[in-house]
C-alpha cells in the first residue's frame, strides 16, 4: 500500500471513529469532555438560525473549522461541491442557498460519512443533495460543471494537495469560484509533523499560508487571498493535541511551541473566464 493510500485510510478511519464520539476539530474524537458536542460548529461560524433549521445529527457530526458559506454569494439554481463533505452540515446548508433549481454534490471517501449524509440529507427534505463516495484528489466530478467549490478543514489531511488544487480548477466552470475554510501553520514543529496521531486533528498534516494560496495560483486560478482568520489559542491547541497524546508533559509542550503558529482560514479563488 502506498503512504497515500495509508494516509487516507488513517484519516477515514478516524472519522469514522468520530462519528461514534463527536467532539474536536477534525475527527479529534478522544476530546469530547474539551468540545462538548454540537459546540464545534457554533465555534466555527455558524449562526444560531443555521443551526436551528438543520437535523441535529449533521450539527453534532460537525469537524470543521469554520463556515465556508458565511458571507457567500452562492446564488439560486448554482451548482456547488463540497470536499469531503463528513456528515452533511454544509450540504445542507448550500442546498437552501442554490434552491430547487440548482444542485450540491458532496464527496467523501469515508462509508460511514457517506451514509450519515445521505441520511440527513433526506432528514432535511432535500432532492437537489447528491453524495457521492472518492477522494479529492481524484473527484467523481465532471470536468468544468460546478459554479462553487467549498470545503470544510479537510485539504489539510490530503496527502497531495497540489493534486487537490488542480482537481479543483479542473471541475470548476469557467468564472467559477472556490470558498475554503482550512487550518494552516506557520514554522511548525517537526515534532507536530512527524506525530501521525496529530494528522487526523488538522496539525500534522497542514501546510503554511503561503504555500496553500501559491498551490492554488500554480493549478491556474486567480484571485486567490484570505478573506478571514482565527489564531487559535492555547486552549483550542491543548484540545487538539490531547487527542493524539495521553502523555500530559508531552501535550502541553507541543501546545506551547504551537501556540501563534497555527490558525484557520477563509481562503477563496476564481477560475479564469467567464463573470467577473
Amino acid at each position: 500500500m502506498s503512504a497515500q493510500s495509508d494516509t487516507h485510510e488513517f484519516v477515514s478511519q478516524t472519522y469514522a471513529k468520530a462519528l461514534d464520539s463527536p467532539g474536536g476539530c477534525c475527527g479529534a474524537s478522544p476530546c469530547g469532555p474539551a468540545v462538548p458536542k454540537g459546540v464545534l460548529a457554533k465555534l466555527a461560524g455558524y449562526s444560531q438560525d443555521e443551526l436551528a433549521a438543520l437535523p441535529p445529527d449533521a450539527v453534532v457530526n460537525s469537524f470543521g473549522c469554520g463556515n465556508p458559506l458565511a458571507y457567500g454569494e452562492v446564488q439560486p439554481g448554482q451548482v456547488v461541491l463540497d470536499l469531503g463533505s463528513g456528515a452533511g452540515i454544509d450540504l445542507i446548508i448550500a442546498a437552501g442557498k442554490v434552491g430547487p433549481a440548482g444542485k450540491v454534490i458532496g464527496v467523501d471517501m469515508t462509508d460511514a460519512m457517506v451514509e450519515r449524509a445521505r441520511t440527513n440529507v433526506a432528514a432535511a427534505a432535500l432532492t437537489n443533495v447528491e453524495v457521492r463516495k472518492g477522494i479529492i484528489e481524484d473527484l467523481p466530478v465532471e470536468t468544468a460543471s460546478v459554479d462553487w467549490v467549498i470545503s470544510n478543514c479537510v485539504i489539510n489531511l490530503s496527502p497531495d494537495k497540489p493534486r487537490v488544487f488542480h482537481e479543483i480548477a479542473r471541475v470548476l466552470r469557467a468564472g467559477g469560484r472556490m470558498r475554503v475554510s482550512d487550518v494552516v501553520t506557520d514554522c511548525l514543529p517537526e515534532e507536530i509533523r512527524r506525530d501521525a496521531g496529530l494528522y487526523g486533528s488538522c496539525l500534522a498534516g497542514a501546510i503554511s499560508e503561503e504555500n496553500y494560496l501559491a498551490g492554488l495560483r500554480a493549478a491556474g486560478l486567480v484571485d486567490v487571498q484570505v478573506v478571514d482568520r482565527m489564531v487559535y489559542e492555547a486552549p483550542q491547541l491543548a484540545a487538539l493535541v490531547a487527542c493524539a497524546s495521553s502523555e500530559d508533559d508531552k501535550a502541553a509542550k507541543l501546545v506551547g511551541e504551537a501556540v501563534g503558529k497555527v490558525w484557520s482560514a477563509i481562503i477563496v479563488a476564481r477560475k479564469t473566464g467567464g463573470p467577473q
